[in-house]
């Protein structure tokens, strides 16, 4: 007893540490690249970077893909390895071979950024600042700075991201004309300032014998003071700035902007740190932003989006589905024995077995999740069986006239090897989910072990505390009850006649399993069911060219065409995402894309909306949204919605864009579906520079002065390249670059002096302009480039939007060099079934051997392993009634269902077995009498589990889309096994019995000693 005290003490200590998440953070062998060169196309980014870096990485031990985004300006790969690799080692290897071939990157490319892919880089919580005291850059500010570091120091952010507003920056707006007049470049202007707009070290003096260190300070403090400098040419010459150009303190051009409900707003979202807890981050950050809230009142935050809502609700409904379980099953015990004191001994079972499970779950480094609460709340019922056939058992024998003592020990003695057996099978189910390959496999890791743990400790607690406390506890029955009840006698009479038709019961058996089977070929796969959160997101893509403008306006439009939706609450619209990142789980600026706009919607509470599922008002969304011009729109929250994606590979670019064009217009005419997004893209407008190499040659023009000019004069230099205006908590650039009307005249554009051998001359002396256009977008998979056709789901399981899919003729008749790869969820669900099957193969066998080496028998346990088969028609049936499809919570109940049917028939057979060994009982007489005696038993763990499990299969308690159909597939099996296994099971034990007895008849010569044969005349006197 003190051992479970103590026990009890630790599990409390580790509940309390431990931190609750939505998933488990997993530790994928993911690397992510990232390189930027502003200004280059995605062509020269394919040709001058990506190609070089693939082959770099294409050698290294493990892989298993390399995906790759180009943007204008911006490379992001994906690297992908075995899951046996570690992702450190797989992170440092992909670092070195990008350092392997840095030299023959361009030189202007910024150093590649190498880092592990995490789980926890979804932002947790968004906000929106307003204040009336400032304006837009002094608030944006106010966020990178007070918000950020307030932010920063809360123990498990991992990074805080603005969203919208502006950069201050000093612009140097240069006048084309006087460029022209003094024959001066964009580039001299910039270079010059840059030169002397610094503060640098000079170096160490000794003055009066101590020593100094001399620093060089030549910056001008304002815009004004910039103006007036005098900047040196290389010819000699000497200007004033503010003679050539007119210096502003001004906001960069506004790429990304954040609207709530239509306003302009500055948001910022926050980001938990891997390791950290959901709810504890989110209480942190909330009580920082109230105490910053305090100390200025001037400043309004307001919270728009709470991603840690849902996962508030999994886990109050994780515990109280527990807790409910829990209740239920020991109602269910108390029905039965009608006897508090035997009731309160099987209680204790459930909150000794599950309390110290914390304590190893703590130690193990688990995380309060959905996956580890899931598991909790479905074995609840499982948790109370071994004290329940323990007791009951010890009550039987008081019947019998026993003293609770003698009753106890005896009755533990009888049942011992059946309640080790059981729970140990169990463990032997459990565990090889806890080492199943593929990305279900990481993530389950943890649903095994605790699963694992927790049956070992109600083990423990129904071989030690519960003879224990049943002999200090129990008092014998005051008046003699029969130990039959009457649906007892006619289930023995049931069992009599299955015995005697037996070929007629097993081919009952086999035609339900048929049945059952059927059922399965017609139950949809997917890899996670869509859930019904209040959240959805609707991402708006616009032509590639459009301004910030254009975006702005599509999505207002959208905003309205939504706002229309009785069950539309608020609209957070986000364009060109997060601007900048602060903090160690910082990726650095991502490549603005002020073309799409993502409107993040918050929808009416499942509550709110009875009937009416998230995936049907996505739908009534998308169906709005139809009537927008010009704007590609795809409707889906991301996760477990991101649909069906087709892969198309080749190696000609221009094949393999025209039949993926067919693919699509052909994957638009299959019914159910939504959009249907390419990442190929549209030709963005470009203007190109076409060089005349030999005027060029013949002036001393070279191809990097004639990029490095127009670059710097439309955009302004490279930001390591840009001069700094020192302030005292930060540095503003100051860019050097052309007004806005040169930038929108062609003819501007060519008269710009370009540097030469001789001196400038203009760019149109060197070189053609001329409007043409490009790939806004290249993707490429495997060192080849590909197209992806992401399909909208729109609810439709990802196994039948995959089988109509193949039917296409398109992807039926591949043109050479085009190939289909498997990605996204479908190459998910076919990683989650390998590894489920090996689980259940591997579960399988290690039932088997635990059986063996517990029964010390090898055949009758092939009679306890008929019972899985026997639950895997009740489990696809109640899949099929309850219109759930074929998951990875579904096949997780399969994997529990196989531990939790073997429990029953353990405790037929191996009564029956000790009947006839001690008993002296004959086979049939045994088999009845094991009936008899174990079917209470039978029927009271089955009712404790399929009790316990009932509340998470109605959805009680959060969002059931997850957990709901993994106790539906357990409760559909349960029942079948438990009724087949009532009547087969005993069949099954004597056409083993049978053939066993014929091997040895024809081995040695002689039958079983004991054996009699199975007339009907012998089972009508068991009766």
């Amino acid at each position: 007893m003190l051992l479970f005290v103590v026990l009890t003490f630790l599990g409390i200590v580790g509940f309390r540490a431990m931190k609750a998440q939505n998933f488990p953070d997993v530790e994928v062998p993911e690397v992510l690249v990232s390189a930027s060169l502003p200004g280059a196309s995605p062509s020269q980014l394919e040709n001058d970077v990506a190609i070089k870096i693939e082959n770099a990485i294409a050698g290294l031990q493990g892989l298993k893909h390399i995906k790759t985004t180009l943007t204008d300006g911006s490379v992001n790969i994906t690297v992908e390895f075995q899951l046996e690799k570690p992702a450190q080692e797989a992170v440092d290897d992909v670092r070195d071979a990008v350092a392997r071939v840095r030299a023959d990157l361009p030189a202007g490319l910024r150093d590649p950024t190498v880092k592990k892919a995490e789980f926890a880089t979804s932002p947790i919580l968004t906000y929106t600042v307003a204040s009336s005291q400032m304006d837009e850059e002094a608030l944006s500010w106010f966020v990178d700075d007070t918000v950020g570091k307030t932010l920063l120091a809360v123990r498990g952010v991992g990074a805080v991201s603005r969203v919208g507003g502006v950069n201050r920056e000093i612009r140097v707006e240069l006048d084309p004309a006087k460029l022209m007049a003094l024959k001066v470049s964009a580039g001299d202007i910039s270079r010059q300032l840059r030169a002397v707009q610094q503060e640098s070290a000079a170096g160490k003096a000794n003055l009066g014998g101590r020593e100094q260190s001399v620093r060089t300070i030549a910056t001008a403090l304002t815009a004004h003071d910039i103006g007036g400098m005098n900047l040196a040419l290389s010819d000699g010459r000497r200007i004033r700035l503010d003679q050539v150009a007119r210096v502003l303190d001004t906001v960069a051009d506004q790429r990304s902007a954040a609207l709530l409900d239509g306003q302009p707003v500055v948001g910022f979202e926050v980001t938990r740190a891997r390791g950290a807890g959901e709810l504890e981050v989110a209480s942190a950050v909330r009580d920082a932003l109230a105490k910053l809230r305090t100390a200025n009142p001037g400043i309004e935050l307001r919270e728009v989006i709470d991603y840690v809502q849902p996962v508030k609700e999994n886990y109050d409904g994780s515990m109280q589905l527990l807790c409910e379980g829990a209740v239920l099953a020991v109602i269910v015990v108390l029905l039965f024995l009608r006897d508090w004191r035997a009731t309160a001994v099987s209680a204790l079972a459930v909150p000794l077995s599950v309390i110290p499970t914390f304590a190893v779950m703590h130690l193990l480094g688990f995380s309060l999740n959905i996956v580890t609460l899931l598991s909790l709340s479905l074995i609840v019922g499982l948790l109370v069986d071994d004290a329940i056939v323990e007791i009951e058992n010890i009550t039987r024998h008081l019947r019998m006239g026993k003293t609770p003592r003698t009753a106890a020990v005896e009755a533990a003695d009888e049942i011992g090897l059946a309640v080790i057996a059981t729970s140990f099978t169990l463990i032997a189910v459990f565990l090889p989910t806890a080492f199943m390959q593929g990305a279900a496999g990481r993530l389950f890791v943890q649903f095994g072990w605790t699963a694992a743990i927790a049956v070992f400790f109600s083990l423990a607690v129904a071989r030690v505390l519960t003879p224990m406390m049943a002999a200090n506890l129990l008092t014998p029955p005051k008046g003699a009850r029969p130990p039959r009840t009457r649906w007892m006698g006619l289930y023995a009479r049931w069992v009599v006649s299955c015995l005697r038709y037996r070929w007629v019961t097993l081919g009952a058996a086999f035609a339900f399993l048929a049945l059952g089977l059927l059922l399965a070929t017609r139950i949809p796969g997917e890899f996670l069911p869509s859930d019904d959160v209040a959240q959805t997101q609707v991402t708006l893509s616009l032509p590639p060219g459009s301004t910030l403008t254009d975006t702005l306006a599509a999505a207002e439009a959208a905003r309205r065409m939504v706002g229309t939706n009785e069950h539309v609450k608020t609209v957070y619209t986000a364009i060109g995402g997060g601007i900048t990142e602060t903090g160690p789980g910082a990726s650095g600026a991502a490549p603005v894309a002020m073309q799409t706009a993502v409107m993040t919607i918050t929808l009416s509470h499942r509550d709110e909306r009875p009937g009416l599922s998230r995936q049907r008002i996505e739908g009534q969304l998308r169906d709005a949204l139809e009537l927008l011009p010009g704007v590609r729109v795809q409707v889906n929250r991301g996760g477990s919605d991101e649909g069906y994606v087709v892969v198309l590979t080749g190696s000609d670019s221009r094949v393999l864009t025209e039949h993926a064009a067919l693919v699509e217009r052909e994957l638009r005419t299959l019914p159910g579906v939504g959009a249907v997004t390419s990442s190929a893209g549209l030709l963005q407008p470009e203007l190109v520079v076409r060089t005349d190499f030999a005027r060029a040659a013949d002036l001393g023009v070279t191809s990097a002065a004639i990029s490095d000019t127009l670059r710097i004069a439309t955009s302004g230099d490279f930001d390591q390249e840009l001069a700094k205006l020192n302030l005292s908590k930060r540095q503003v650039p100051i860019v050097v670059r052309m007004a806005n009307a040169g930038r929108q005249d062609i003819e501007t554009l060519r008269q710009l002096p370009v540097p030469g051998a001789r001196g400038h001359v203009p760019l149109a002396s060197v070189a053609s302009l001329a409007t043409g256009s490009g790939p806004a977008q290249i993707t490429r998979h495997d060192r080849a480039r590909n197209i992806d056709l992401a399909v909208e789901s729109n609810g439709t399981p990802t196994g039948e939007m995959e089988e109509a899919t193949r039917s296409l003729p398109s992807l039926q008749h591949l043109p050479p060099g085009v190939s289909q790869g498997a990605s996204g969820e479908a190459e998910a669900m076919d990683e989650l079934s390998q590894g489920f099957g090996t689980a259940m193969v591997t579960g399988v066998l290690c039932i088997y051997v635990v059986l063996v080496l517990l029964l010390k028998d090898f055949v009758q346990p092939m009679t306890i392993l008929v019972a899985l088969v026997l639950s895997i028609p009740g489990a696809f049936v109640a899949l099929h009634l309850a219109g759930a499809t074929m998951s990875v919570p579904s096949m997780i109940g399969l994997i529990m269902l196989m531990g939790i049917s073997t429990k029953n028939s353990i405790l037929i057979v191996d009564y029956a077995v000790m009947a006839r060994l001690q008993g002296g009982l004959t086979r049939d007489r045994a088999i009845v009498d094991a009936c008899r005696k174990r079917a209470r038993p039978v029927v009271m763990t089955t009712l404790s589990m399929g009790v316990g499990m009932l509340p998470v299969a109605l959805g009680w308690g959060g969002d059931p889309s997850f957990r709901s159909p993994m106790a539906v597939v357990v409760i559909g099996g349960l029942i079948s096994s438990t009724v087949l296994s009532l009547f087969v099971i005993p069949v099954v034990y004597t056409c083993l019995d049978d053939l066993v007895a014929w091997l040895r008849t024809r081995s040695v010569g002689r039958a079983a000693g004991d054996r009699q044969p199975s007339a009907g005349g012998r089972l009508g006197a068991v009766e």
